[in-house]
């Protein structure tokens, strides 16, 4: 009887099907693997497994490990790390994250924070770890979930973050979008007004969640020792902008226990990448997790580091700083703009089409009128359709280029051009024609030019109109 039970667990562990039994989904016959359930922000059940090296001994370190962005993603995106970690005498926990209450455009770093601690909370009761030494690791988007979690727990023993952000969301999302374009080749207009007003308009649409999370101001209040780590080919996260903004931050609120650390070839992760960052390896870096079992052996053992700030890797291009919209250019005064085009540019060949049917043909000032509707909405939509398009996939298309310039976008800029120009020769053949206009044609007009008056800076903000 003993024997057939044994035989059953034994393919019950083969088939995945007993995550209760410690040892059944660990990697190696050095660790032990066991599934936990804990509670997380607004009483969400969340689940994962902790796997720790085998054996008896004094209670070791913990670490609880935070994924970056994306909604349910599960805990085996980071079992490579949790592996790797445990192989070095740390307990590891990782855990399916939220999709409730988290989308594109909707998003709670606190919310996530509170997942953090819960799952804080379940590796400090797990046999084995010392709860006086569990802290946190936050990948990506997590470096800013895990020091914000830290902050409102004192017992967080100590915070580990790779890839992480010392700015706001927004100003890394549109270095990471500008990256992509300029290893794509793209230059000019696109990049210095098109993407980055697109993604200020975003966030001001709300279309953009936690755009302007205060990071600086959280790091301000972790009291914890941290350690950064970068990789050299990190094409998410400016690696060489970063660590200082980090120290500087940490420091303002009398943090000087930190460490930071650049692996040479790694990418976002601190993975081995074999096309310069582009493509993730299978592989961390080599000796990225001894230094991180090593720093956590240390600090957990009261040996704190000071200050320690290596000079960063070359700057390949700084990111760009992304304030908050003055009144003119918020997407209220945007959308504004738009319904002004639109009505304008619609309501011309809409008022020559209701005097056509009634009959009531009135020769138009000039043929060049016609020109501007059509121009100008197809500038206007183009535009506003081409940016979603490089804003929607993690590797944006530019399409076929000149002198670094897109066709599209050159094409769209045509457009716009042609729009101001038909208009230009409009205003001058209405000033020749003086009072020879009808009425009801002066009103038509009129509303036409306004509508340009207002396109022009319009098209310059968003680089329609400047190289």
């Amino acid at each position: 009887m003993k024997t057939t039970l044994t035989l059953l667990a034994f393919v019950l562990a083969l088939l995945g099907l007993a995550p209760g039994i410690p040892g059944a989904s660990a990697s190696g016959p050095e660790l032990t693997a066991a599934d936990v359930g804990f509670t997380g922000t607004g009483g969400l059940v969340l689940h994962g497994t902790v796997l720790a090296p085998r054996g008896a001994g004094p209670a070791r370190p913990g670490v609880v490990l935070v994924t970056g962005s994306g909604a349910g993603v599960p805990r085996d995106h980071l079992r490579t790390e949790a592996v790797a970690f445990a192989r070095r005498g740390l307990a590891v926990l990782i855990y399916d994250k939220r999709s409730a209450g988290y989308t594109r455009f909707r998003r709670s770093y606190s919310d996530l924070a509170g997942d953090v601690l819960g799952a804080v909370r379940a590796l400090r009761a797990r046999p084995g770890v010392d709860p006086a030494k569990v802290g946190v690791w936050g990948l990506s988007e997590g470096g800013w979930v895990a020091p914000l979690a830290a902050s409102r727990d004192r017992g967080v023993a100590f915070v580990v973050v790779v890839g992480g952000n010392a700015m706001t969301p927004l100003r890394q999302q549109v270095w990471n979008e500008e990256s992509a374009l300029r290893r794509a080749g793209v230059r000019g207009s696109l990049l210095d007004r098109g993407k980055v007003g697109f993604a200020r308009f975003g966030a001001d649409a709300g279309l953009f969640a936690e755009a302007g999370f205060d990071a600086p101001g959280v790091l301000a209040k972790v009291r914890q020792p941290l350690l950064g780590i970068w990789g050299t080919r990190d094409l998410q996260s400016p690696p060489h902008e970063n660590p200082p903004l980090f120290a500087a931050a940490l420091r303002r609120g009398g943090n000087t226990h930190y460490t930071f650390r650049y692996f040479a070839g790694a990418d976002h992760a601190a993975h081995e990448t074999p096309d310069g960052g582009t493509t993730r390896g299978a592989a961390l870096a080599p000796g990225y997790a001894d230094l991180v079992a090593a720093w956590v052996r240390d600090v957990t053992s009261g040996r704190l580091p000071n200050g320690d700030l290596p000079a960063p890797p070359p700057e390949d291009h700084p990111a760009r700083a992304t304030p908050p919209s003055a009144w003119w250019e918020s997407a209220r005064a945007q959308a504004a703009a738009v319904a002004l085009f639109l009505t304008a540019f619609a309501g011309y060949p809409l008022a020559a089409l209701v005097r056509r049917i009634r009959r009531r043909t009135v020769a138009p000032v000039s043929r060049w009128a016609r020109l501007v509707p059509v121009a100008g909405t197809a500038a206007v939509a183009g535009g506003f359709v081409y940016l979603v398009s490089l804003a929607a996939g993690s590797s944006p298309d530019p399409g076929p280029l000149l002198a670094g310039r897109p066709l599209v976008w050159l094409a769209l800029q045509g457009l716009a051009v042609a729009a101001v120009a038909a208009a230009l020769a409009v205003a001058v053949a209405w000033v020749r024609a003086g009072t020879g206009v009808p009425r009801g044609e002066r009103v038509r007009l009129g509303l036409l030019l306004a509508a340009t008056a207002v396109f022009v800076p319009w098209g310059a903000y968003w680089g329609l109109l400047v190289p």
